[in-house]
């Protein structure tokens, strides 16, 4: 199947609405019915805020995380417009991709 992978890059312990904002783009996610998301923490990165790594105690929760969906172009489009909607400031990736499974033998 063709379809999007929508990257979102946010601070772990940036907030929106009181709410982790990795958390809440997966209920968002879910709610508006993707059939699922994952979060995947960063050992280290940069960017705007310079150069962050984990093994530094002081850097608890700074660090960027990303959020990434697989879904079709026009359900990554519809979520796009709904988290522009809630006025979030967030940087995102969109790429085509192709997604499917492989059916191994039945036991």
């Amino acid at each position: 199947m063709n379809g999007m992978s929508l990257r979102f890059y946010v601070q772990e312990d940036k907030k929106i609405h009181h709410v982790l904002v990795y958390e809440w783009l997966l209920e968002q996610a879910r709610r508006l019915g993707f059939h699922g998301g994952s979060v995947f923490k960063a050992m280290a990165g940069f960017g705007r805020h310079g150069l962050l790594e984990d093994h530094f105690f002081e850097l608890s929760g700074r660090l960027p995380v990303v959020v990434e969906f697989l879904a079709t172009e026009e359900e990554v489009d519809r979520f796009l417009t709904f988290v522009q909607a809630e006025e979030a400031t967030l940087f995102y990736a969109k790429m085509p991709v192709e997604f499917g499974w492989i059916k191994g033998p039945k036991s």
